[in-house]
């Protein structure tokens, strides 16, 4: 059974050299895979830095550099992979990973020996092997209260809805995984399709993973693979947000799809407004505490209603605000 590694690269070029050299490994595991780096029209340097890194590489690994005229974003580039590969099983991996040893050949094993589920993720680890949060419930309406209101007794009243998993040792089942490091069965794609494109970036693989629930294909998240992921190095989003600062619009354009696709103009309009109800909370403890910080960026009173009268149409590409 052929695995197919999907990387998808964009201004990452050190990076994604670092994650195809964790791959040099494989060669010990007996796998047959190959792997295919798209680079999604970086313009940097980034196609002969990795032409030369293939050149120099010396391995049974299949490495191939495809390259993109365009930047259709996470999704597009992940798809033109995915097109282009011939596995049963599809690894979709972030350039700002490292595989450790023996991970993907245990998440193959997972797969395997799990007929039923169509995804199997690893733990992800920062590089001290500190682990990240990377299992999770669906986002619903309701998780916009707790995420904005970030006030405990909130929190522990709407606990069943809080979208992070805690970490766990132990096989679990979450609805949704990261796809920061995420091995998908070919079948799922045969029978869902790919990843939507009209995700530029975020929320595509919580909606990936919620067609794949309800077409029947649940997800299993195996511990005892490791993969160290980089937080950050692919994307802005999460740094940005941990110091507050305002987010770019696709990550807002991409909510906004998301919620109306599942739940409704209604369910957007809920989400929204349990935003702000969180948001009056936290401004409310803010004047009571002035070490409590709010769970807020800036600007995301109004961001989050971007696209609200048409949350279908066509995200703005990010070279064009």
């Amino acid at each position: 059974m052929k695995t197919s590694i999907v990387i998808v690269n964009y201004r990452t070029p050190d990076l994604c050299i670092q994650c195809l050299n964790s791959l040099l490994c494989l060669e010990h595991w007996g796998l047959s895979v190959g792997s295919l780096i798209i680079d999604n029209n970086s313009n940097d340097g980034s196609l002969d830095s990795l032409h030369i890194w293939q050149k120099n590489v010396n391995t049974f690994v299949n490495f191939k550099i495809i390259p993109s005229s365009v930047n259709k974003g996470f999704s597009s580039g992940n798809n033109i992979g995915i097109n282009a590969s011939d596995g049963e099983f599809v690894l979709l991996l972030n350039s700002d990973t490292i595989v450790r040893p023996g991970a993907v050949e245990l998440l193959v094993k997972t797969l395997k020996d799990n007929p039923q589920m169509g995804m199997a993720s690893p733990r992800l680890e920062w590089t001290d092997g500190t682990p990240q949060e990377s299992c999770f419930r669906f986002h619903r309406p309701i998780n916009e209260l707790i995420r904005s209101a970030a006030t405990g007794p909130i929190t522990r009243l709407f606990k069943r809805y809080e979208v992070p998993l805690m970490v766990s040792d132990n096989v679990i089942y979450p609805e949704w995984t990261s796809f920061a490091c995420v091995l998908v069965r070919r079948q799922v794609f045969e029978d869902i399709g790919l990843l939507d494109e009209e995700f530029f970036m975020y929320f595509e693989d919580v909606d990936f993973c919620k067609r794949a629930r309800e077409a029947g294909w649940n997800i299993i998240h195996n511990p005892e693979a490791h993969v160290v992921h980089l937080r950050g190095g692919s994307s802005p989003v999460k740094s940005q947000a941990a110091k507050k600062k305002r987010l770019p619009r696709y990550f807002y354009e991409s909510r906004s799809r998301y919620y109306h696709k599942h739940f409704g103009r209604f369910g957007l309009f809920r989400a929204n407004i349990y935003w702000h109800l969180g948001w009056l909370v936290a401004m409310g403890r803010k004047l009571f505490s002035n070490s409590y910080q709010p769970n807020i960026c800036e600007k995301q009173w109004r961001d989050i209603w971007t696209n609200f009268c048409n949350p279908a149409a066509p995200y703005i590409h990010p070279d064009n605000y």
